[in-house]
């Protein structure tokens, strides 16, 4: 063989050598950014779901607050009430 032969193929196998490399990095980016986008949908989930827990402990507080406060309105009604027969006895 002819060193110009012997130089083209040496050539030609490190042009492989590179296109080869080079498709393995692309598809180890494109692994790198779909575990990415998995780990992203997966807290975006997370997230959701802390939201809508949230919103049902204020939920909760909620409806204590309002039955703590119709209690109290019930309480203020008696007393009204205690008054007025007071007040209608004392005549």
């Amino acid at each position: 063989m002819s060193t110009l032969a012997v130089v083209i193929i040496v050539v030609a196998v490190l042009a492989i050598l590179a296109l080869l490399a080079l498709a393995a990095s692309r598809r180890r980016k494109q692994a790198q950014l779909g575990a990415a986008q998995g780990q992203a949908l997966h807290d975006d989930v997370n997230h959701h779901r802390s939201r809508a827990e949230e919103a049902r402990n204020e939920a909760t507080l909620a409806e204590e607050r309002a039955k703590r406060t119709s209690a109290e309105a019930e309480l203020e009604e008696r007393r009204a009430e205690e008054r007025e027969r007071e007040l209608d006895q004392g005549r």
